[in-house]
């Protein structure tokens, strides 16, 4: 599959066989997941259309994708459609994660490039302009790097140590501090829809893929309004998400570590042979040790079978093909030809 992506990646480098159309007729989408977030989306669509009444010269649309949000969400969601025809809504039928439902929505956008926002106003729409002057450039992805935050001190640097850390073990070179906010051109977003992952790490598909990247530094604002959705699990699924999909290095690094404390055990298990034999009446054993060492190994296996475990898990998931999301309604779409 790798190669298959590589290959795919460098016929798209070569120019369209599309025609060119002049500027103005482009169309960029600007995705947006949300969940909860009805004291937000409002100020976001706001935003949002207001840097492209800027730009003046794109077409957009605002892509909304609801993961079956508990408060009033989709009906401000459905006001505003109401008001403008620019601003699309897909319902889901439930809450499918923060993972797999942005990525169903970017992969149903129809625009020549595909921007990612979040609801929540922590991606300052502001950027757009920045995304789309690389574009025109010519970089066809353009990623947004968090140098800085207003969220709590200790929690940034947990995330930069995981991007460290993350970095440190693929066997790719992941980019540091991007959250997923940016731009990507058609022909990347065509190649995500080819790959077909049913549970996606975004930011190693970014790297895996291999364009050229451009790179924009900005400061991520705090939270204006409500409360994040996100909690330790999500974070963590995240995390392991990770790991899993671009490393091999725990499983082999349980291997070699398995190897090195057998040794260490047989070398422990001579001393101690060697002590008594020599000091028969002296030399006591003594439980301590055993108890020590039974901790230890257990808790090593644990450890370890808790990372085969996230394993078998990523492979579940691919093999079961699950939908990314399971749509309950579309606003706005088109009707298929």
């Amino acid at each position: 599959m790798k190669d298959h992506i590589l290959e795919r990646s460098s016929s798209c480098l070569a120019p369209s066989s599309r025609p060119a159309r002049p500027a103005g007729e482009k169309l960029i989408s600007v995705v947006s997941g949300c969940y909860n977030e009805e004291e937000n989306v409002r100020e976001c669509y706001e935003q949002v259309k207001k840097v492209f009444q800027e730009i003046g010269r794109y077409r957009y649309e605002h892509i909304f994708i609801d993961n079956a949000s508990k408060d009033g969400t989709v009906a401000i969601l459905r006001q505003i459609a109401a008001q403008d025809k620019n601003v699309k809504v897909i319902v889901n039928a439930r809450n499918f994660g923060h993972i797999r439902s942005p990525y169903h929505a970017m992969i149903q956008a129809r625009g020549d490039a595909v921007i990612g926002v979040v609801s929540d106003l922590q991606d300052p729409p502001e950027l757009i302009k920045e995304f789309i002057k690389k574009w025109e450039e010519g970089f066809l992805v353009v990623i947004a790097i968090k140098a800085e935050s207003e969220e709590s001190p200790l929690f940034f640097a947990i995330r930069k140590l995981y991007y460290e850390f993350v970095s440190r073990l693929a066997e790719i070179e992941l980019i540091k501090n991007a959250t997923g906010f940016g731009l990507f051109d058609r022909r990347f977003v065509d190649i995500l829809a080819e790959i077909d992952d049913p549970y996606p790490y975004f930011r190693g598909l970014v790297s895996e893929i291999g364009f050229p990247v451009a790179k924009i530094p900005y400061h991520q604002p705090v939270r204006k309004r409500g409360i994040t959705s996100n909690n330790f699990y999500r974070l963590y699924d995240l995390a392991m998400l990770g790991v899993t999909n671009h490393s091999k290095v725990p499983l082999r690094l349980a291997t070699m570590l398995g190897f090195a404390v057998s040794f260490l055990s047989l070398c422990v298990a001579l001393g101690y042979l060697i002590c008594k034999l020599l000091y028969w009446d002296s030399f006591q054993l003594g439980l301590a040790p055993l108890e020590v060492g039974l901790f230890f190994f257990g808790s090593v296996q644990l450890f370890f079978i808790g990372i085969l475990g996230e394993y078998i898990g990523a492979i579940h998931t691919q093999v079961q093909k699950r939908p990314h999301v399971v749509e309950l309604e579309r606003i706005n779409f088109e009707p298929e030809s």
